[in-house]
């Protein structure tokens, strides 16, 4: 089904006045309504088109498309009558990243007495530079299995039990335990599943490089997504100190099962002793020397904010923010087909038209409302989220002030659903809110379709979580009008194994633009609730983000502004469960 621009408009009209017995919400009145009637289809493809452009050559960091969007998207919100939301009265909110361009040797040896295994880069192996400089080296050093690599005091995992690791190649799974409900969160991933974690936990044990076995199942993603996010010039924040290895890299199963078989081990046996609190580290007795060229350059990329003041005195410094990345992957390998510009139009123009679609309805309202609200175009996300990280370290309001982030990565290009997910379901407060405002629509609110994947972690919310701010995080539902059950999910699953960090993610004529209007009407809503109700929404209790909530709200008072003030990485307070900790710590290299 793929209706007119009319049939649209008619469409998010009955879903926004259905009959008296359905669910209701005071503040969504007339005017709301009239005012969420301008998100269209040409609100939302315009832009699209625009930013996924080949112009644009996929809007890789620091690039020329990158400078494009950014002045795009600030002219847009001018436009709009926004006010510039960067310090200085500016539009955008510019930050260094260091570029890392790595030269990596064809193949990587290892030995064990005699024995030698020699894997290719791209095939078996991916890796990069864990250090800022021209030269990141390992020598001599010996692979120890460290199973999942996990430190989780709360949850009494320990995967290190002490055992001296400095200058050791650490090989780990990928995931956390997910076969029981009562070991971590069962096969809902925590951040003590996702690969940045990894790295960091490596990190922190002294040693000097880890590879991380990839497999489908456990990333969640097929091995071309890694093949691609590593290769060319990956970004980061300038390094602060904190642990680093020297390479950081992944490999496949069956390279990883090749080492193994050369220690005389065996994978399935080693995966079977790693799931138990009782695991201790492996040595392998396999060695190997490994060493890359890095071209080092320092550039910079920007957020760009537009800012529409709250009306209400005692809380216009209170703030909803809207996220969406305008950054893709930029040019890179070629497809099959030649094509090597990696457009974003899901992943992520359609995110940021969401926004901008948004922005449009917030100035349609005959008042503004009484909290103000922040449209937050976040740069470098494919980066590791650095756009997002940069802000929540330099924020313009004080952490404790925020209300709530809507976060919009990546929209429904399928057609209408009788359902919408909210990505960390059960997290906070949201939820009701969110499954309210669906049942307003005809919808239901439906947990992430996909927990053993971590999204929850995988996009700009995550580092809103890290200062203790609640979010909704809204995706794809999977249950499409007019299709049967299964077509949802096998039409996302498709998308992501064809069209995912690919030169294929392009607009064409197959979106459909219905349910995308779906979930812009909802987020908007979803905004015009938290920028008028009194309370604010809050963390479940026991919740791995609440100590942080909790603090930021004692401090927002004597918080101020400006370079002086910016914020140092997120610290859980005393009372914080200790998986605060973990997730305070930066994500690095790329996102997946």
């Amino acid at each position: 089904m793929h209706l007119g621009k009319k049939s649209i408009v008619l469409l998010t009209l009955s879903l926004l006045t259905l009959p008296l017995a359905a669910q209701t919400h005071p503040a969504i009145t007339a005017e709301v309504q009239r005012a969420a009637e301008v998100i269209t289809r040409p609100l939302l493809e315009a832009p699209i088109r625009f930013l996924a452009d080949d112009l644009l050559e996929g809007r890789g960091a620091a690039s020329r498309g990158d400078e494009i969007a950014r002045l795009y998207l600030a002219s847009q919100m001018e436009a709009l009558g926004l006010q510039p939301g960067a310090a200085g009265g500016r539009w955008q909110q510019t930050f260094p990243i260091i570029g890392i361009n790595a030269t990596v040797p064809d193949t990587w040896n290892f030995a064990r007495g005699s024995d030698r295994v020699t894997l290719r880069r791209g095939d078996d192996f991916i890796a990069g530079s864990g250090v800022q400089a021209e030269r990141a080296a390992i020598v001599n050093a010996e692979l120890v299995f460290v199973g999942y690599g996990i430190e989780a005091a709360e949850y009494q995992w320990d995967d290190f039990k002490g055992m001296d690791l400095k200058g050791k190649i650490l090989v780990m799974l990928n995931n956390d335990p997910d076969w029981d409900p009562a070991l971590f969160e069962g096969t809902r991933r925590l951040y003590y599943g996702r690969w940045t974690y990894k790295y960091e936990s490596a990190a922190r044990q002294g040693a000097a490089g880890a590879i991380i076995m990839h497999t489908v199942p456990s990333a969640g993603y097929p091995w071309q997504v890694v093949q691609v996010g590593f290769s060319g010039e990956q970004f980061e924040l300038p390094d602060e100190g904190e642990p680093r290895l020297q390479v950081a890299a992944w490999a496949t199963e069956e390279a990883t099962r090749k080492l193994l078989s050369a220690a005389g081990q065996d994978l399935d046996k080693l995966v079977a002793s790693a799931r138990s609190r009782n695991f201790r580290p492996v040595p392998l007795g396999i060695t190997t020397s490994f060493s890359l060229q890095n071209k080092i350059s320092s550039v910079e990329t920007a957020n760009v904010i537009g800012l529409l003041p709250g009306s209400d005195p005692a809380l216009k410094n209170q703030v909803v923010v809207y996220t969406a990345h305008h950054d893709h992957l930029g040019v890179g390998e070629p497809d099959a087909t030649g094509d090597r510009i990696y457009n974003g139009a899901l992943d992520n123009a359609s995110g940021t038209s969401q926004v901008l679609a948004i922005a449009r309805a917030f100035m349609e309202l005959p008042e503004r409302p009484k909290r103000s609200i922040l449209f937050l175009f976040v740069g470098a996300e494919e980066s590791g989220l650095l756009g997002s990280e940069y802000y929540a370290r330099h924020p313009t309001f004080a952490p404790g002030r925020f209300a709530a982030n809507i976060n919009l990565d990546g929209g429904n290009i399928w057609g209408p659903t009788r359902d919408v997910v909210q990505v960390g379901y059960g997290k906070n407060t949201l939820d009701t809110l969110a499954a309210q405002l669906a049942g307003m629509q005809g919808r239901e609110l439906k947990p992430d379709q996909y927990p053993d994947r971590g999204f929850y972690y995988r996009s700009d919310q995550f580092n809103f979580a890290k200062i203790g701010v609640p979010a909704l995080y809204l995706k794809t539902g999977v249950d499409f009008v007019g299709r049967p059950a299964e077509w949802g999910k096998e039409q996302i699953e498709n998308r992501e194994r064809f069209n995912y960090h690919q030169p294929g993610d392009e607009l064409d004529e197959s979106w459909n633009f219905d349910g995308m209007i779906q979930d812009s009407v909802l987020a908007f809503m979803a905004g015009v609730v938290l920028a008028g109700q009194e309370q604010l929404p809050a963390w479940t209790p026991g919740d791995e983000f609440e100590a942080i909530r909790l603090k930021a709200l004692a401090d927002a008072d004597s918080w101020t502004p400006g370079p002086s003030a910016a914020l140092a990485p997120a610290q859980p307070s005393a009372s914080a469960p200790p998986a605060a900790a973990a997730v305070a710590e930066r994500p690095t290299r790329v996102k997946e």
